[in-house]
């Protein structure tokens, strides 16, 4: 990644998403940024999980925040 891309703000968040239903639980793992086209994007994980799925959500006030545990 160039460092312009890394010194603006995230558009996305990735998440760990384990369990299903009511029993789901998140814990942010990267962020992303649209590519200017808006169809790509370039990721950078802070970890990268062995179970579970990945789910990549558009950056709000609510999931920027950062809670892990709970769906943004």
């Amino acid at each position: 990644m160039n460092t312009t891309t890394e010194n603006k703000k995230p558009t996305h968040a990735i998440w760990q998403v384990q369990g299903e239903g009511e029993k789901q639980r998140w814990n942010r793992i990267g962020a992303a940024w649209l590519h200017k086209d808006t169809k790509g994007a370039n990721l950078k994980f802070d970890s990268f999980p062995l179970s579970g799925r990945i789910v990549l959500r558009e950056n709000t006030d609510d999931n920027n925040a950062g809670s892990e545990g709970v769906q943004p």
